[in-house]
């Protein structure tokens, strides 16, 4: 399978892991690119040193091309991109920020940099700060989110029509049916969360991996987008957050109660209770937990016979 992708990644498959908070370690990331993907570590939840610990051992366990996803909005991002230069770490996902702040210096040493987006206006401003491709995130997808709820199905082809880097689909994509729909749309390749979340490898704690497997149609929310959109389980706390709503709390309040901590003590610790569990609307569709390598399989396999099944098809 060759799209623009795979040769700027070097990967086998057009399919990247996303790089979750408290979900995307070594181990997830090393297993998803030896299966022909593009792991991602996700550092938004990594001291420095932790990050550094991730990266030697991705290199040891893979001697395949993976990547690490900044969120701009870290406090030691400075330390991260040290961290990511020392060790060489060569494809970068940045999120959560100014897309131009580190890409002019991250390209010139070497590092292919990819930015999330969840608009055509900001899918725009990537490509002219220099992106090599850019992740058009629909608002189905787990985790923090745009605010203007554009699905999958209509972002994709809007960004792809504005503009002409790689476009890599994000968001409600967990098969080789729905990646197959984002290609036929317009992208590149695609990029997965939640699906993810629920493999073995993954560091999520099993609390939350078996809460996302027990979610049906309609058990997650886009909610807190006064403070940064984010789509969580509806659990115990995100009815506080809904109560606090009603009582018509401020921007302060919100902070007060949201608090700091609160995506650890869920994804991580699981609390499932007063825990924020990020997760996508796709997980309705997730039954089971499977080695990282395996979904790779998998959905490439689906992939594969969806497009032998849409040839079929005689108009």
């Amino acid at each position: 399978m060759s799209t623009s992708i795979t040769k700027l990644f070097k990967v086998k498959y057009p399919l990247i892991q996303a790089g979750m908070i408290w979900c995307s370690g070594w181990e997830l990331a090393s297993a998803v690119s030896n299966a022909g993907g593009l792991g991602i570590i996700g550092s938004g939840s990594m001291y420095p040193e932790v990050l550094d610990d991730h990266i030697q051992k991705c290199k040891a366990h893979t001697s395949l091309p993976f990547a690490v996803n900044l969120p701009m909005l870290y406090p030691n991002i400075e330390e991260h991109i040290h961290t990511i230069i020392k060790n060489k770490v060569p494809i970068v996902f940045t999120s959560a920020g100014n897309p131009k702040t580190y890409t002019e210096m991250l390209k010139s040493r070497g590092i292919t940099v990819v930015h999330v987006v969840s608009s055509v206006k900001f899918a725009i401003k990537a490509e002219q700060a220099g992106v090599d491709a850019i992740v058009a995130e629909g608002f189905e997808a787990g985790g923090h989110n745009g605010r203007d709820e554009t699905t999958t199905l209509c972002l994709i082809p809007m960004v792809r029509k504005a503009v002409s880097i790689p476009v890599i689909a994000a968001g409600g994509i967990a098969d080789g049916r729905s990646m197959f729909a984002c290609i036929a749309l317009g992208a590149d390749g695609v990029q997965i969360g939640s699906r993810f979340v629920t493999s073995e490898e993954s560091s999520a704690h099993i609390n939350f991996k078996n809460a996302v497997l027990q979610c049906n149609e309609g058990d997650t929310k886009l909610t807190l987008k006064e403070l940064t959109p984010v789509r969580l389980i509806k659990n115990d706390f995100y009815h506080q957050v809904q109560n606090a709503y009603e009582n018509n709390a401020t921007k302060d309040e919100l902070k007060e109660l949201l608090g700091r901590g609160r995506a650890k003590k869920g994804m991580f610790n699981g609390d499932l209770k007063e825990g924020e569990l990020e997760i996508g609307q796709i997980s309705g569709l997730l039954d089971e937990i499977l080695p990282a390598g395996e979904i790779v399989r998998q959905i490439i396999k689906e992939f594969g016979e969806t497009q032998k099944s849409i040839q079929q098809i005689s108009l």
